[in-house]
C-alpha cells in the first residue's frame, strides 16, 4: 500500500505512517459490511485500490484546498453523504491537522463511524447523524461528497447553501462526458467549474475525475 501512497503524492513518510491505519480501517469495513452495507465489496485488495486509493487519489488537490487550515481553528471540511467513511476517514487520516465531519443520514452507519475514528485515534473526525438539508448553514470550507447523489439543481443548491462564502465542493466523479452532461444540467446554478484528472494507482481502467466548484457569493 506505501507504494500506491507515495505514487498518489505523499512523501514515503507520510504513507508509512498512514498505512496501518488504513489497514486497521480495511479491518472493521470487512467485518462490519455485511451488517451495513457499508461498500460494494470486502475484498482486501479492491477496498484498497477502489477505495482507500481512490479516496487519497486528490492529496495534491487537497493539500491546496486546505493551506488556510493551518491558521484557521475553524476551518472544517464536510463529507457528505459519508456512508463508511469514504473519503473522509482516509482524508482525515491523511491530513490530521485538519478537521473533518462526517455527514451521514443512517444511525448505525454513524456508530460504525465513531467507532472507526476511536480506534484510528483520529481525534479531527466528528459525526453529524443528519441529512444533507439539516444541515447547519454555511458550515463548512470544503464539502467533499464520493458515491453521492448526482449534482441536480436541488442538491447543488444544498450543498452550496451548507458551504461558507469563498467555499469549495470537491466532487469525486467518473467519466467526463457524464460530468459535462451532469453540469449543463446545472450550469445556471454553477456557470463555471475546473476539473482535476485522478490518477488511482490499480485503477488503470477506469475514468476518475474531481470537480471543483467555488462558491463566490
Amino acid at each position: 500500500m506505501t507504494d500506491g501512497l507515495v505514487q498518489i503524492g505523499l512523501k514515503k513518510e507520510e504513507a508509512e505512517r498512514i498505512e496501518p491505519l488504513m489497514e486497521k480501517y480495511i479491518n472493521e469495513i470487512i467485518l462490519f459490511n455485511s451488517a451495513y452495507n457499508l461498500t460494494n465489496t470486502s475484498d482486501h485488495d479492491e477496498l484498497v485500490v477502489r477505495h482507500i486509493f481512490d479516496s487519497l487519489s486528490p492529496y495534491t488537490t487537497f493539500e491546496k484546498l486546505f493551506e488556510t487550515a493551518h491558521n484557521n481553528p475553524d476551518f472544517t471540511v464536510g463529507d457528505i453523504g459519508s456512508g463508511g467513511g469514504l473519503p473522509g476517514i482516509p482524508l482525515a487520516a491523511a491530513f490530521p491537522d485538519v478537521n473533518f465531519c462526517l455527514v451521514e443520514r443512517m444511525a448505525k452507519r454513524c456508530a460504525f463511524l465513531e467507532n472507526v475514528a476511536a480506534i484510528l485515534g483520529l481525534k479531527n473526525v466528528t459525526v453529524i447523524n443528519s441529512e444533507a438539508e439539516k444541515v447547519q448553514k454555511e458550515k463548512f470550507d470544503v464539502i467533499t461528497f464520493r458515491a453521492f447523489r448526482p449534482l441536480d439543481d436541488k442538491m447543488t443548491k444544498t450543498l452550496l447553501g451548507i458551504t461558507k462564502k469563498d467555499g469549495t465542493l470537491a466532487a469525486y466523479k467518473a467519466k467526463m462526458d457524464s460530468i459535462k452532461t451532469e453540469m449543463e444540467d446545472i450550469k445556471k446554478l454553477v456557470p463555471d467549474y475546473d476539473l482535476v484528472n485522478l490518477n488511482v494507482p490499480g485503477l488503470d481502467d477506469s475514468e476518475r475525475n474531481l470537480v471543483l466548484i467555488k462558491k463566490s457569493l
